[in-house]
């Protein structure tokens, strides 16, 4: 049997009610060569009868029954099943625009160096009510990091990519250890992997993906996916990459979240030396046994520390990146931003 260009990994469970209109997304893709491996992960429901029913009506869906042991799991399972040199995720509540995989190919083949591609996503509620703030803010602003540079610079905020919407080589995943359950988020682990590995990342600057938002996603309901799941997988890799090797860090931002990250770093014996902030309730006092010093009397190079800008309020960032460039910091050198 020919190959086909794009293998889509489709895991769905106690997904009746939404696999059918997912399935017919794929079926209007210009992009025509693709199978998709739809893995029946222990539904209690007809999934895997309409799963079924899909392969018999077109041979570019197959389906694979799996026990029910976790996304992890069922994602490594249908990726062995995948055929293709490339690979598209897709969850079994959304929806594909007709040109998705056409041009998330096309930007994967004609960039060699690119390890998975992405799109800006549009998200949506199945009654048509307004989607939360939170995931509106989120959309907004994952449709603002697209290029491999904004990619890069962010890539410690939040995961950059809706894991639905990606496109990735699939040697490249097998070769980072493809999905890991490790207590955090399965694909934002994936992504930092790579990016262990050398990997670049970039998205196709259109809305290619409709990403379903509902209660009981499996992300606001489980543990793996708490924001404070989703910190600690990022001080994982922070002490794999811009924080190897020093024993010391300065913290912008003495909150609750300042605080959160030295107590984390600390336990992995990355001291905090000093927190910067702008509260003069704050300046000169001490937090976590660290001085908390102004901005201005921040000055390059202070015992070789790298800086952690963890200040979350909204608009902060921007203000923050110029005051550090001002001072000639160099982003992604001297300091990086987490969330």
């Amino acid at each position: 049997m020919k190959r086909p260009s794009v293998s889509i990994l489709l895991p769905a469970r106690n997904a009746a009610h939404t696999l059918p209109e997912a399935a017919d997304s794929l079926r209007e893709q210009t992009l025509e060569d693709w199978e998709c491996v739809i893995v029946d992960d222990g539904s209690a429901d007809a999934t895997a009868e309409i799963g079924a029913r899909l392969a018999r009506e077109d041979a570019r869906f197959s389906l694979m029954r799996n026990p029910g042991r976790g996304l992890p799991q069922a994602l490594n399972a249908g990726l062995a099943r995948c055929r293709a040199p490339l690979v598209a995720r897709m969850d079994a509540d959304d929806r594909c625009l007709p040109r998705r995989l056409e041009l998330q190919a096309e930007l994967l083949d004609s960039t060699p160096r690119l390890a998975l591609a992405s799109c800006l996503v549009r998200c949506f509620t199945t009654d048509g009510a307004p989607v939360p703030e939170g995931m509106a803010l989120y959309e907004q602003w994952i449709n603002s990091v697209v290029s491999p540079a904004d990619i890069e610079r962010d890539f410690f905020v939040e995961s950059p990519f809706a894991h639905p919407s990606v496109m990735f080589r699939k040697r490249a995943a097998l070769d980072a250890g493809g999905y890991m359950d490790r207590g955090w988020p399965e694909d934002y682990d994936l992504w930092m992997r790579l990016r262990l590995n050398g990997a670049q990342f970039a998205k196709v600057p259109e809305i290619l993906f409709e990403w379903r938002d509902t209660p009981a996603r499996v992300s606001r309901t489980h543990r793996d996916y708490s924001p404070v799941a989703f910190k600690k997988l990022k001080a994982f890799y922070l002490l794999q990459t811009y924080l190897k090797g020093r024993g010391g860090v300065t913290i912008w931002g003495a909150g609750r979240g300042g605080r959160w990250w030295a107590a984390e770093l600390a336990a992995s014996g990355v001291r905090t030396r000093r927190f910067v902030d702008i509260d003069p309730r704050k300046i000169g006092r001490a937090r976590a046994g660290a001085p908390v010093i102004a901005p201005g009397d921040l000055l390059p190079a202070q015992e070789g520390d790298f800086i952690l800008c963890a200040v979350e309020s909204r608009g902060a960032r921007p203000l923050i990146r110029d005051a550090l460039l001002r001072m000639g910091f160099e982003e992604l050198r001297d300091f990086v931003f987490v969330a």
